[in-house]
């Protein structure tokens, strides 16, 4: 491990707004935070939103800044990644915002039924093998984890410069009657950009640089139901 990475890793450490449960601590068990995170982390009542594959926590920094009000927890398994913005969020003195450090398949035990009011997913791996169609975070099966922590018709963003992970994601949507609250599939050309959408990761400023239109579309998840997967596309 290099120096950079190890000084990051024992920084990271440190920091009291970032959570390092052991891996494999809470698979099929529950994190003491679980139904806990408004009264014992933030400390207030305000909704919580999360993003997963948070990375360097670009998103998750940027929303918190606009929005003091809402809570966010970024949530990432790379702790060299989440270690940016744990550093910008402290200096900058944001109250309203923590990491957590784990896999997203064991989300179920940090968050309890109806604790989270909004989910983003910002340009994840697309997973576009067939054999790894389970492995997409808008797949039925993510899905159906977020059903067990959002709050009913809690809303669900996906950001992606991947037309693919799009197409699919909105043919998932349409399949289960889904209300689809915004869908483009060149955010920028169409310039709906506002405060929100105007937030920019890393690798969203690498894709726009490299001229990858940027897809974009949120829907409200209703708990309520068994999600259906639309036809899995052969490998292309």
């Amino acid at each position: 491990m290099g120096k950079g990475k190890l000084h990051k890793f024992q920084e990271i450490g440190v920091f009291e707004h970032v959570i390092e449960p052991e891996i494999k601590a809470f698979v099929g068990e529950n994190h003491p935070l679980k139904g806990k995170w408004n009264k014992e982390f933030f400390k207030n009542t305000n909704p919580i939103v999360v993003e997963l594959g948070c990375g360097k926590g670009e998103y998750s920094v940027g929303l918190a800044t606009a929005f003091p009000n809402k809570n966010f927890i970024g949530i990432d398994i790379k702790g060299a990644r989440i270690w940016k913005g744990a550093k910008t969020s402290q200096e900058a003195g944001l109250k309203n915002i923590g990491f957590l450090r784990t896999r997203i398949e064991v989300i179920n035990s940090f968050f309890d039924e109806g604790e989270v009011d909004e989910i983003w997913v910002t340009f994840p791996d697309p997973q576009q093998k067939k054999r790894r169609a389970k492995k997409r975070l808008t797949s039925s099966v993510f899905l159906a984890k977020y059903q067990k922590i959002l709050k009913n018709n809690g809303l669900v963003h996906l950001k992606t410069d991947s037309s693919f992970l799009y197409q699919y994601t909105q043919e998932l949507t349409l399949l289960n009657e889904l209300n689809i609250v915004k869908n483009t599939r060149d955010l920028y050309g169409e310039n709906w950009v506002d405060k929100i959408l105007s937030i920019q990761t890393y690798y969203e400023k690498l894709h726009i640089d490299e001229g990858d239109k940027i897809n974009y579309i949120s829907f409200h998840l209703d708990t309520n139901i068994k999600l259906k997967e639309p036809p899995i596309p052969e490998d292309e």
